[in-house]
């Protein structure tokens, strides 16, 4: 066993997200059979990720502030510290914070090795997510 160096905090890319994101790498895989992938990923206040979905799922762990996570069904889950919320395979959704605050979450996913392990596609609208927002007051 041993403990592993630390890598440097990025920024997540444009094509990604809307708003600053930034990710702090927690594992990649090293030797095969492992896939798992898992970083702790930090959202600013309206920050989201763009349209994705995971071929083997994901996990998330909120670690602060509200999360909320959409799928193309219109379905949105409000979720806060403590929570884990799971997507299963395949499932396009997005997941980001709410407008007045900060949001983390560590995600967790079987990726490809490269920090990514998402098919990426078009970004949230400003209309997806202000409809998103308002499932806050029903939480």
């Amino acid at each position: 066993m041993n403990i592993e160096p630390t890598q440097a905090t990025r920024k997540g890319p444009a094509q990604w997200f809307t708003g600053d994101v930034y990710i702090d790498a927690i594992h990649a895989p090293k030797a095969e059979p492992s896939r798992m992938e898992c970083g702790c990923v930090h959202f600013t206040p309206g920050a989201r990720t763009a349209w994705h979905s995971h071929a083997l799922g994901q996990t998330l762990y909120i670690t602060e502030g509200t999360a909320l996570i959409g799928a193309r069904d219109g379905a949105v889950i409000v979720a806060r510290p403590g929570q884990v919320v799971y997507t299963p395979p395949g499932e396009e959704h997005w997941h980001g914070a709410a407008p007045d605050s900060f949001m983390a979450h560590i995600a967790m996913y079987e990726g490809t090795g490269d920090g990514d392990g998402a098919t990426w596609m078009e970004h949230v609208t400003d209309e997806q997510y202000k409809a998103a927002a308002a499932a806050i007051e029903a939480h």
